[in-house]
């Protein structure tokens, strides 16, 4: 190393600490290392020959047996589908009455995200509540920069859940009526993860009820767990032939390649979906599943095990990883071995690396590109939801335009309608998704909405 890399001789200095050293792998020995995840990883038994995995809802229900917590409950007013997950366990995924519980990356990278979402509950004429009274998760701190801590965590997760839980009193209705739907993948992985730690340790329990209690988020006096901690994008899968009946666009010409998300399928690995259905039950349906539904041609490749290269500490610290990565491993991948017309996703950070940041092939002088978008983002397009007002894929930097085409959709003159709806917004007649009136639930700004 040398100066020029702002190195002092050879010390590195990349944000990860001294254990991080060059393994100076060949080529072939590197291979090697890496072999295991295209010879196995794609069959259950890495996970379900081992001895059977605790279900901790095991324990959530010991202790509210015993009066130590409370569980928020998915009730049949929630409208569930059931679905088995990795072990065949059952997980209930409430399909109405809905509490968003919102992504930062999203609304502030990929607002088509959550807006494709509300869409198609609209379009599906289900209940929600979409407000402002919920905070980030905190957890990229915490994976990113390691300065947060489990207590914190714990009680930003329950602080949020409990909100959901209350929200509806606003309205007059009962509490538990509206259930959270996490949109972020690392929020759905860090919360699963913190409830349990919560449920195994009393300790922790005990202090982060200390905490809560000062907020006033308590029940009973007593801690709120949810029943089911649940992602969007297992919504999406559960609603997959309601979305079907509604879609207009033919996309069977479509090659889609899926890239599932670290914290949604790696964390707590054994609440996430497997469906038989799907790819033969060997990997996580989601994703996957609505595109299939839908017709187009999911469509394997080597790396899809792989992470994006967003990894939390690497796009803080070695970027320059994040986004090398990123292309080779994934997006060239795809593009050559898939020969993909699209990358379908279902997490904030994945989508965001994976399509943002293929510039960089371009500046290398070996440019790859690949449109990548949510699922919800595709199961709205192929629904007739406009790609510039709600898909906004004016927001994603990778070659959408592309993908239109294929699709046999004018993206001109979408981009015509929009600009001219711009102007609209300009002068005062824009137009809303979501009563903007629901979006407070509490405090000095909310006025009540009669009928």
């Amino acid at each position: 190393m040398t100066g020029d890399n702002g190195n002092n001789g050879d010390e590195r200095f990349t944000g990860h600490g001294s254990e991080w050293n060059n393994s100076s792998l060949s080529s072939d020995d590197a291979n090697i290392a890496t072999a295991w995840v295209e010879q196995k990883i794609d069959k259950r038994s890495m996970l379900t020959n081992k001895d059977r995995v605790e279900d901790v809802r095991d324990i959530m229900w010991q202790l509210e047996k015993d009066g130590q917590i409370v569980v928020h409950r998915v009730t049949d007013d929630h409208q569930p589908v059931m679905h088995k997950t990795l072990y065949g366990w059952d997980k209930k995924i409430p399909t109405n009455r809905l509490w968003h519980h919102k992504s930062c990356g999203q609304c502030g990278n990929i607002p088509g995200y959550p807006t494709s979402l509300l869409w198609l509950m609209n379009e599906l004429g289900l209940e929600y509540l979409d407000e402002t009274d919920q905070t980030s998760c905190t957890a990229w701190n915490y994976h990113g920069s390691g300065i947060g801590n489990l207590e914190s965590l714990a009680a930003v997760f329950l602080r949020n859940f409990h909100q959901a839980y209350v929200s509806a009193k606003a309205e007059g209705k009962p509490e538990g009526y509206y259930y959270p739907l996490v949109h972020c993948g690392t929020s759905f992985g860090n919360y699963k993860e913190v409830r349990g730690y919560l449920l195994h340790s009393a300790e922790l329990r005990e202090r982060v009820t200390k905490i809560l209690a000062k907020l006033g988020r308590l029940v009973d006096g007593k801690l709120l767990i949810p029943e089911e901690v649940v992602h969007y994008s297992e919504w999406v899968h559960a609603m997959r032939p309601q979305i079907k009946e509604r879609q207009v666009v033919d996309c069977s010409n479509l090659r889609a390649t899926i890239h599932p998300a670290c914290h949604v399928y790696k964390m707590v690995p054994e609440d996430v979906i497997y469906d038989d259905d799907v790819l033969d039950g060997n990997r996580v349906a989601v994703s996957t599943g609505i595109v299939e539904a839908l017709g187009a041609q999911a469509i394997d490749y080597s790396t899809w095990y792989d992470c994006c290269g967003f990894g939390f500490r690497h796009i803080i610290s070695e970027r320059e990883f994040t986004r090398s990565f990123a292309i080779d491993r994934k997006i060239r991948v795809a593009v050559e071995e898939a020969r993909a017309d699209v990358m379908i996703g279902h997490d904030t950070g994945c989508i965001t690396t994976l399509d943002k940041n293929q510039w960089i092939g371009k500046a290398t002088g070996n440019p790859v590109e690949l449109p990548v978008m949510a699922d919800c983002q595709f199961a709205a397009l192929m629904c007739g939801a406009h790609p510039y007002k709600i898909i906004q894929m004016h927001w994603h930097a990778s070659p959408m335009e592309t993908l239109l085409e294929k699709l046999g959709i004018d993206w001109q003159a979408k981009k015509a309608e929009f600009e001219a709806y711009l102007k609209e917004v300009e002068a005062g007649n824009g137009e809303t998704l979501y009563d903007p009136r629901r979006m407070i639930t509490s405090g000095p700004g909310y006025k009540r909405i009669e009928g």
